[in-house]
């Protein structure tokens, strides 16, 4: 488990304990109240806004229920300012005042939502009635455990989720005929946003690589881009990642499509030794701090991994090599980065831009003018930069 302690409580005059996780990094709560199908909603609210958890004893679809009436109340709009009010302090925010406001917002949510508690059993099962069957979604999101352990139930219906969508997959492409899944474990992120697969669909090859040599795919995540590069006829490809979780998928995920002669998957900050003619990169887009484990992914605190890949690649790419950097420009809209810094670090490096492909995104927040960071997910480029040594 990720993030593990102890969390306390008193039940029936006794003190009991069990294992605490969570995957938000969230420390075991002090102040912890056993709760049945007796808890009204509005209770609840108070109590979880106080900062009192929940730990629910009695129908699991009750919880379920609970939970979506705490949304309910969450996400209402606040009576205190008239419209007129809230249309008035949109115009005036800056994008960035914007951004940092939607996340202090969604850490709040989060924090509000995640104080309904449900107890697992250490074989992954649940002592609720009619609580479903979750012991292979939480064994594949946590691995086995020893003990019993405490969740928020908000977690648990991500690893749910998680794992209808591993056992689903998410298709990227059709060959032959036939469809290319890829599937996502928890904790990984998805490849859901289908246009920067499309721009390594679409990106020519560099003709070094024509030669026999290898292909780096940098933070493979899933592994879906060195699948992309191995359904392309390129016939040796390292794929690297930090994370286990990520090592494990892409592993998972290339077993599956037979492509082990093409692939290889190495746990590596960034690079494998050698250069290769061709390395791709999709670095988190935002410069932002992750506020979770699950949000590595999108966040990219101070630009770390993006410079990082910059400040290397020239080093390991092979004369009249390329190096594809994906990257969306949604964190210049934000006021996160600017177009002149991002070009000033390619320059610093000493890479050159020989091409640059654009694509607008598909994905819903894009079209979603109630959402709050919809003036800038509205003007929003994901671009494929070729870059080469100068």
């Amino acid at each position: 488990m990720t993030q593990s302690a102890t969390l306390q409580w008193e039940e029936g005059e006794q003190i009991c304990s069990a294992h605490w996780h969570s995957e938000n990094g969230i420390a075991p709560h002090k102040k912890i109240q056993i709760a049945d199908d007796t808890l009204t909603a509005d209770i609840a609210y108070r109590l979880a806004c106080e900062g009192t958890a929940m730990l629910y004893r009695g129908d699991f679809q009750n919880a379920r229920q609970l939970l979506q009436a705490l949304v309910r109340r969450v996400d209402k709009p606040s009576k205190k300012s008239t419209r007129a009010d809230r249309v008035s302090k949109e115009k005036t925010k800056s994008p960035l005042d914007a951004f940092n406001l939607h996340r202090l917002a969604q850490s709040q949510r989060a924090r509000i939502l995640g104080m309904i508690l449900i107890q697992v059993n250490a074989d992954h099962s649940i002592s609720l009635r009619r609580a479903p069957d979750v012991a292979q979604a939480c064994l594949e999101a946590y691995g086995t455990q020893e003990t019993s352990y405490v969740i928020s139930l908000r977690e648990l219906l991500g690893v749910i989720s998680a794992h209808e969508w591993r056992k689903t997959g998410v298709q990227v492409l059709t060959r032959d005929d036939e469809e290319v899944r890829i599937h996502p474990h928890y904790g990984v992120f998805s490849p859901v946003r289908s246009e920067y697969i499309s721009l390594v669909l679409k990106a020519p090859i560099p003709e070094a690589i024509k030669d026999g040599s290898i292909a780096f795919d940098i933070g493979t995540g899933t592994g879906v881009l060195a699948v992309i590069l191995a359904l392309r006829n390129v016939q040796k490809i390292i794929a690297t990642d930090l994370s286990d979780r990520a090592i494990a998928c892409a592993k998972e995920n290339i077993d599956h499509l037979d492509l082990n002669s093409q692939i290889e998957i190495q746990k590596a900050n960034l690079f494998p030794d050698g250069k290769a003619a061709l390395i791709v990169c999709n670095p988190p887009w935002l410069p932002a701090r992750p506020s979770s484990s699950l949000e590595h992914a999108v966040y990219d605190p101070e630009s770390q991994m993006l410079k990082g890949f910059l400040n290397g690649l020239k080093d390991h790419l092979l004369p009249n090599g390329e190096g594809w950097l994906i990257l969306s420009d949604l964190a210049e809209h934000l006021g996160l980065r600017t177009r002149e810094e991002l070009l000033s670090w390619i320059e610093q490096t000493g890479l050159k831009v020989i091409a640059r492909l654009d694509t607008k995104p598909t994905h819903n927040k894009a079209f979603d003018k109630a959402d709050a960071l919809h003036a800038a997910r509205s003007k929003e480029v994901t671009s494929l930069w070729r870059l080469t040594q100068k």
